[in-house]
């Protein structure tokens, strides 16, 4: 039986497999979300609890088959990674469960579920399946049941559920970009070999978001559109890492001279736009911009690291 302490490509391949069921987790809400107006709400609830329980049940299903079932070591045990990618899965953690309850609260009442319902019920679904994994991941050799990813879970879904809570409204939106970092190519088992597995894998080319406007908190909102769309955004990523906790290996260029790699934390202070603030009657419009609202739109960016402060004219 493979470990996959010692397999850098089948460790990478199991993770991207667990975030593809978690987004096709999400595009299911999506879709359940986006039905015609005309159903009724006895039929929306059939609806979406047909689709969630047929997705949950079977995403989680299929991955005991097909991976957990082939590295079973039959004794829970943990696993402490808090310390691996300086953190950046954890904020993906964060943000996969912030997601997951936002689009499922939504659902919920879309399908006429009361507030209290769609918060207790709906909010905690995303964070009930994500621990489903990691408890299966308690059982699997070479992985584990990670604190630092429950942790991160559990923030995810509480960020969202506490704004809808005592706001009832997202305030703070936490955002995804990417752009890619180079840095795949020296190694693409780990990293990613395409871009679509390198928006999935490769943590250099990741930022995190929040994304919030400050004047959102006042008692009279300004009546100007624009301002009521326009957020500030502050941004999370890291850099230089072609290994979770250290680089493993030299980089050489085309000339034969070692490339120096160091792993660094950066921070960014950008503008944003929050697509859910733009005014329109079209309900199909409503959920595409609210579905988008998880992507940070490009902007004059600040940013901030131990290598010094660099500016973009347009950073994604």
């Amino acid at each position: 039986k493979a470990n996959l302490k010692d397999s850098p490509f089948l460790f990478s391949i199991f993770v991207v497999l667990k975030k593809i069921l978690t987004y096709l987790f999400c595009l299911n809400v999506f879709l359940s979300n986006s039905q015609h107006d005309s159903i009724n709400f006895k039929s929306r609830k059939i609806i979406l609890s047909t689709s969630s329980a047929l997705v949950t049940t079977g995403s989680l299903f299929y991955l005991n088959k097909a991976w957990y079932q082939n590295y079973n070591t039959g004794k829970f045990h943990f696993f402490n990674d808090n310390k691996a990618w300086l953190q950046m899965d954890k904020v993906g953690h964060v943000y996969t469960n912030y997601q997951l309850s936002k689009y499922m609260m939504q659902s919920f009442e879309w399908a006429g579920f009361n507030k209290k319902q769609s918060l207790l019920i709906g909010g905690n679904i995303g964070l009930a399946y994500m621990t489903c994994i990691e408890i299966m991941d308690g059982y699997s050799d070479g992985w584990g049941f990670s604190w630092g990813d429950m942790i991160s879970n559990t923030a995810g879904t509480y960020l969202c559920i506490g704004q809808q809570h005592f706001f009832n409204e997202q305030k703070i939106w936490f955002k995804f970009s990417f752009s890619q970092s180079g840095l795949a190519q020296y190694n693409p088992n780990l990293l990613g070999n395409s871009l679509p597995l390198e928006i999935l894998k490769d943590y250099n080319g990741q930022t995190y978001w929040l994304s919030f406007n400050p004047l959102s908190f006042k008692t009279n909102k300004p009546k100007n559109q624009i301002l009521n769309m326009l957020n500030l955004s502050l941004g999370y990523s890291a850099y230089g890492m072609i290994g979770g906790n250290y680089n493993q290996f030299l980089i050489q260029n085309n000339n034969g001279n070692v490339l120096k790699l160091n792993r660094e934390r950066r921070f960014y202070l950008s503008l944003d736009i929050d697509l859910t603030k733009i005014k329109t009657k079209h309900k199909v419009l409503k959920t595409l911009f609210s579905a988008f609202n998880c992507v940070k739109i490009p902007f004059p960016t600040l940013q901030f690291a131990k290598s010094g402060i660099r500016f973009y004219p347009l950073y994604f």
